[in-house]
């Protein structure tokens, strides 16, 4: 009876601390914006950038009587422990654990390339293009766990350079410099799904914004929130 009241805690705590997944990706019209979000075992929402910063994190805002919120995060309330000033240099004062989730970061005698940057969430280790590839994506999130990225190179054109090419089965088109100044630059298609935009011949109130009321798709089993 004590083994079976000591494996219940047990298989709870496994299945929190592997729990973690890539859950959504939010697309801006600057790469540079862009979100990649992860949900832990434990049901917390974390933010990252693109090239492994944490943003914020939280618990998602509950649909209320006046719908969903997409993006927005209510405070954490439970465990968050941060690294000390008696550990590495390169990730004192960082996040270490929210919730039961751990986070751990490279250190500047493991690679000095990525030194600081995000190396796990708990069990999805996060790895990162070098400094030999292309300017265009160099430091950023290659692979997150099984999900794999790539991007649009320095050689292409001018409006898509540096943003998301492919994310796991998913590829992502843009409109590009040459299309409507309205929308040039803002994501065209993600695998069979086009989106299409107010151009500058319209009127202002509308010019640039998406047609359509939908922000939201699932896609390959990863929410896009499109927000430019």
């Amino acid at each position: 009876m004590k083994k079976i009241v000591f494996t219940i805690p047990l298989i709870f705590f496994l299945a929190v601390s592997y729990g973690q997944k890539l859950s959504q990706i939010t697309l801006t019209s600057s790469s540079n914006s862009d979100i990649i979000t992860f949900v832990t075992g434990d049901a917390i929402t974390i933010n990252i950038t693109n090239d492994g910063k944490i943003i914020d994190w939280g618990v998602a805002y509950s649909r209320g009587r006046y719908g969903n919120y997409p993006g927005r995060l209510e405070k954490y309330m439970g465990r968050t422990e941060y690294y000390t000033e008696n550990d590495n240099e390169a990730f004192r004062g960082k996040v270490k654990y929210i919730g039961l989730t751990a986070f751990t970061y490279y250190s500047s005698y493991e690679n000095e390339q990525f030194k600081g940057k995000l190396k796990s969430i708990g069990a999805i280790q996060v790895d990162y293009f070098t400094a030999y590839d292309d300017e265009a994506f160099r430091g950023k999130i290659k692979n997150a766990g099984v999900v794999s990225f790539a991007y649009y190179g320095s050689f292409g054109n001018d409006a898509c350079k540096g943003k998301f090419k492919n994310i796991g089965n998913s590829t992502l088109t843009y409109y590009s410099s040459f299309d409507d100044k309205a929308y040039k630059g803002k994501i065209k298609s993600i695998d069979t799904h086009v989106f299409t935009y107010y151009s500058s011949f319209d009127r202002r109130e509308y010019q640039g914004a998406m047609k359509g009321f939908q922000s939201e798709y699932v896609i390959n089993g990863i929410k896009y929130f499109i927000r430019n």
